[in-house]
């Protein structure tokens, strides 16, 4: 089963040993690093996976819609260890999580400068089945002073986002004896409320934590923490892990929990721990996997995965009841409305645009009628890609560091600009990340074999 390609979230995959990561060790921090980190720039903080709304799209305006010859400015960048953890930002700082040799490292920078702050590391033994990239999958979150991480292996840690110091830990591994799930942990944790919620999907401990045909839950589906102390508050759910990541939202006047599961998607309270219904979702081979996160329009959700069954758009009633308002189900491939591998599609207006195809060479870029699921337009052959949705556009990300910006148009696809970012290569898998007018975008680094290479861009000129 090599030959399978899979990424998440944040995301994973590329072969590469990390015993043999050649990337230089960050610098000392200078003296008053830390000092020199409040935000110059006006607009917002990208503090989670997938921005402030968790719906891949920001709310800054003024972005440039020509683009120079040579591209965007680049502000700055730096190498990175190996993993697909898109970074986060927050307070003038960015975080991201990566992985050098046999330790997991967390590092903090001006997030204008680049200048470094603080690291953070742990040992970590993560091997990848398949033989892909052993780097963290699972971008770091920021809430208030914590800063939260979820490695591959499954180790989760708060630290401090002033410096980097360890508050609390928890190993999701030992407890709960989930099984690696292909590529490791993928899944990004939520905070709500003074909870964190967390996708573990464990299971009954057993000889075999790579195969997954006999797998069982063990009632550790989602696990809920104590966001200061890393106490257990509560766990619940026979559902295995996937590399989707928990939303939480609001239905009417009650705030639901959303988990894609391996299985398909798990509505709960947050607050208590209970499930509420379950929706089942995914194909029949043992390969397939649930990794785009749920998209939320109202009442209804839009789920969507790449291997076998392709998209549901979903209604939720009141007590968790579920009524289907259109689905893939029992359709050929080529009539399948979106077939989303690991990137969340993007909603406006009653469309919704996303990347479909499970493989580079049959991806493309789409657009559908949610009232339907009919296929509005579509540009072929675009490679896999995520999507930023900002002042009245696409900003496309493709996994050979390819950008590209589009008008939101549910008539046609209109592309106003488009460029290969430089020093970029295949895979780069990584969401991209917008705050204060600048734009981050990680992958591969062309020029080493082993590292990949995180670049700040201007995409919003400081007036």
């Amino acid at each position: 089963m090599r030959w399978i390609v899979l990424a998440a979230l944040p995301t994973v995959l590329a072969g590469c040993s990390p015993a043999a990561s050649a990337i230089p060790a960050d610098p000392p921090a200078e003296a008053g690093a830390g000092e020199r980190t409040k935000p110059t720039r006006p607009g917002t903080d990208w503090p989670r996976f997938l921005g402030p709304a968790g719906d891949a799209s920001s709310p800054e305006k003024g972005i440039l819609t020509t683009w120079p010859k040579d591209g965007l400015k680049k502000v700055w960048d730096c190498p990175l260890g190996i993993g697909y953890a898109p970074p986060t930002v927050a307070g003038g700082r960015l975080y991201h999580f990566d992985r050098f040799g046999d330790a997991a490292r967390v590092t903090c920078r001006n997030a204008e400068t680049g200048e470094f702050v603080w690291k953070f590391e742990y040992p970590t033994d993560y091997q990848d089945l398949y033989g892909y990239d052993s780097g963290p999958r699972a971008c770091p979150v920021v809430d208030g002073d914590r800063l939260y991480t979820y490695g591959a292996e499954g180790m989760l840690h708060c630290l401090s986002a002033a410096d980097g110091k360890e508050i609390w830990k928890f190993d999701t591994r030992a407890k709960y004896h989930f099984h690696q799930n292909f590529f490791g942990v993928g899944s990004v944790p939520a905070v709500e409320g003074d909870l964190l919620i967390v996708a573990v999907g464990g299971s009954p401990k057993g000889p075999r934590p790579g195969d997954l045909r006999d797998a069982k839950g063990n009632g550790s589906a989602i696990v809920a923490f104590d966001k200061k102390t890393g106490e257990v508050k509560y766990a619940f759910g026979d559902e295995l892990a996937s590399y989707s990541s928990p939303v939480v939202t609001t239905f009417g006047d009650r705030r639901v929990g959303l988990y894609f599961a391996r299985g398909g998607l798990l509505g709960f309270d947050p607050a208590a721990g209970k499930e509420l219904f379950h929706y089942k979702w995914r194909g029949r081979i043992l390969e397939c996997v649930n990794a785009a996160n749920p998209v939320v329009i109202g009442d209804k959700v839009l789920l969507t995965e790449c291997y076998e069954k392709g998209a549901a758009f979903i209604q939720v009633g009141a007590g968790g009841a579920v009524k289907e308002v259109w689905t893939d189900a029992g359709k050929d491939r080529g009539e399948q409305s979106l077939m989303g591998h690991w990137a969340t599609p993007i909603h406006e207006g009653g469309f919704v645009y996303g990347c479909s195809g499970r493989h580079t060479a049959e991806a493309d870029l789409r657009c559908l009628d949610l009232a339907t699921g009919d296929v509005t337009w579509r540009e072929r052959r675009t490679s896999r890609c995520m999507l930023l949705k900002v002042d009245g556009h696409l900003l496309s990300f493709g996994e050979s560091g390819e950008l590209r910006l589009i008008k939101l148009n549910p008539k046609k696809y209109e592309e106003v600009a488009k460029w290969d970012v430089p020093g970029l290569a295949y895979p780069s898998w990584a969401p991209p990340v917008l705050s204060r007018g600048l734009l981050y975008v990680r992958g591969k680094d062309e020029t080493t074999r082993d590292g990949h290479r995180l670049i700040c861009l201007e995409l919003i000129p400081k007036k």
